[in-house]
């Protein structure tokens, strides 16, 4: 089983503000990738769609692809 990348990286935030390291989590069509293809343990998986989501807001990450 693969391990979280943020706990292997010692990450202590997830910022809404990287949009390119979000979007390593999306997929073509800019939809958040789930948990079993990403490998995030349940606490960074939320983070980091709360911080996809307010990327999308503000306008960082589309919401939809064309």
């Amino acid at each position: 089983m693969r391990n979280c990348y943020f706990c292997t990286n010692n990450f202590k935030k997830i910022d809404y503000k990287e949009a390119e390291s979000l979007k390593n989590f999306t997929d073509s069509q800019a939809k958040i990738l789930p948990k079993k293809q990403t490998y995030l343990c349940v606490k960074h998986q939320r983070r980091l769609a709360l911080a996809i989501k307010r990327a999308r807001f503000l306008a960082l990450l589309p919401f939809v692809k064309h």
